[in-house]
């Protein structure tokens, strides 16, 4: 039965929300501003979200703090390091170019968005310059900034995200064995999969 409350046009919306304030609207930029750079230069963690004909990814990436490089205002380098392989989010970008990034910094409240377009690049040169522990990423996303501003520490305090008190306890939620068992009729994962996975992970970070 059709929800008789639903929200199915823009009018409607907007006679609830009412307008937004004009913060709202002048903190975005079409560039990379130096405050905006300072932002994406303490940031060690962005989630990456793509869309392709599948339909949508949101991918977390993570290095130390300034891993995407902010190579001029208009443009953003981001490199991809080792993963599982299921490259959702570059199959997305090859066919649709459009990126969407939402940048963290830890004991910060405001979060930075950025919208653009992406390509993937597999210059050696370029993979080189990412290099760590003489180890390259085998591409770089190569961003053209659309689109920046930064949100509301609203959700970040209302979550208390940085708040190390409410940090989850491993063992309350399950292992990443047992979830794979669960997904895989126990064919993948269990306590073989947990025995020494973090050391796998710390061995295999680049």
């Amino acid at each position: 039965m059709p929800d008789p409350f639903a929200i199915t046009d823009l009018a409607a919306l907007e006679a609830l929300y009412g307008a937004p304030m004009e913060a709202s609207l002048v903190k975005e930029t079409d560039q990379v501003i130096p405050e905006y750079r300072a932002m994406i230069e303490a940031s060690p963690f962005v989630a990456l979200a793509t869309r392709g004909p599948e339909g949508l990814d949101c991918s977390p990436r993570g290095d130390g703090p300034g891993f995407v490089r902010v190579a001029d205002e208009k443009t953003l380098l981001l490199p991809d390091r080792r993963g599982n392989n299921r490259i959702d989010s570059l199959r997305n970008i090859v066919r649709d170019p459009h990126v969407g990034l939402l940048f963290l910094i830890p004991g910060i409240g405001e979060t930075l968005r950025v919208n653009g377009r992406a390509a993937i690049s597999a210059d050696p040169a370029l993979l080189e310059s990412f290099a760590i522990d003489g180890k390259a990423p085998r591409t770089v996303l190569v961003i053209a900034v659309e689109a920046v501003f930064f949100q509301c520490s609203r959700a970040v305090v209302r979550s208390d995200l940085w708040n190390p008190e409410r940090h989850v306890t491993r063992k309350n939620l399950p292992s990443a064995g047992r979830i794979l068992a669960a997904c895989s009729e126990n064919r993948v994962g269990g306590d073989a999969y947990d025995d020494g996975l973090q050391e796998r992970v710390r061995a295999t970070l680049y």
